[in-house]
């Protein structure tokens, strides 16, 4: 059944596909930081180990909710990894040393990149889309995304 949400439905196809690249973006980001907490090692490994389950924890929420966004406007979300590859803007990295720091600025440097990526976007939900929840619900998201960057920061200060 088609949503009737008073969003024409290209406008709702639009902003579908465009949810779509920030769910292969976080899926991919989510992946990154479960390998983080796999694979750290060094004498802050279990603190950090910590950290990258807490941080992961709460990507995999936003997974859930950016895909339950866009079935909420009456699409289906990608739901393969190979859509998330993709889609995605971020990059798979191979890693010679598994140190926290190294992890850290990898994560920081692709939670960034989404955040860029949601702000040069967030306008044209409101303003060519006509979806102001999409736009409120990404400027939540990136509320986020800057915390989680922070925290992330942080550690590298």
């Amino acid at each position: 059944m088609t949503a009737n949400i008073g969003i024409k439905q290209e406008h709702l196809t639009n902003v579908a596909h465009s949810l779509g690249k920030i769910l292969a973006d976080e899926f991919v980001l989510y992946t990154k930081t479960r390998k983080a907490h796999w694979c750290v090692t060094g004498p802050d490994f279990h603190s950090k180990h910590l950290f990258f389950e807490a941080q992961y924890t709460q990507l995999e929420e936003i997974v859930d909710e950016v895909a339950e966004r866009v079935r909420a406007l009456g699409h289906f979300p990608p739901a393969t990894l190979k859509e998330f590859l993709a889609l995605t803007h971020l990059t798979e990295q191979s890693r010679e040393k598994n140190d926290a720091a190294g992890f850290i600025k990898e994560l920081l440097s692709d939670h960034q990149s989404i955040l860029l990526h949601l702000r040069e976007n967030i306008d044209g939900y409101a303003t060519a889309f006509h979806d102001a929840g999409t736009s409120d619900y990404i400027t939540g998201l990136m509320e986020k995304h800057e915390k989680m960057a922070w925290m992330l920061r942080a550690h590298l200060e």
